[in-house]
């Protein structure tokens, strides 16, 4: 499916069939950094946990001048209707040819196939920027559902890290 990257207001929107990733800058981060809504609709009401903490880092990389647009946090919506189902985005901006992905849903947005949608919709835009060697990202060894999503988009388990398990996508998402 084709994935369209445009921009609304400065910040980056990718949509790709049912699922809209919205950028979150800096000002909406610092709201959902305290759980407020910054301007969406939540299908749960307010941002989950996940979500709230990928705010507050975004928040803190701008607070020390180290904000990287396209490479924070975005919010997942649906295309249809706009609501937010959760969070997904990169821990900073490529380090020596990586990047790595996070994410998290709404207690109500799970189960659906949006956290694959995501992941795969970053991964899609992160491997076609220039420099981007490898997407990784970590799950703890009991998040079978986090693996799940991992597998399906195409990424291999690469290390056993004790507490995390490590992954990584060279080339174009499944």
């Amino acid at each position: 499916m084709t994935l369209h990257a445009s921009h609304d207001g400065g910040a980056l929107v990718l949509t790709q069939g049912r699922l809209t990733l919205r950028e979150q800058l800096p000002a909406d981060a610092a709201q959902l950094a305290e759980g407020k809504p910054a301007r969406l609709t939540w299908i749960d009401g307010v941002p989950g946990e996940g979500t709230i903490g990928a705010a507050s880092m975004t928040v803190a990389s701008a607070a020390v001048g180290v904000y990287c647009g396209g490479w924070g946090l975005f919010a997942i919506t649906r295309t249809e209707d706009g609501t937010a189902l959760g969070g997904a985005g990169f821990h900073g901006p490529p380090d020596e040819g990586a990047v790595e992905i996070g994410y998290d849903l709404s207690v109500s947005g799970r189960g659906a196939g949006w956290a694959t949608d995501a992941a795969r919709a970053l991964c899609q835009w992160a491997l076609a920027q220039p420099g981007v060697l490898v997407v990784q990202a970590t799950t703890e060894p009991g998040n079978r559902a986090s693996q799940a999503v991992l597998e399906r988009v195409g990424f291999l388990r690469v290390a056993d890290r004790g507490e995390l398990w490590a992954y990584e996508l060279t080339s174009p998402p499944a």
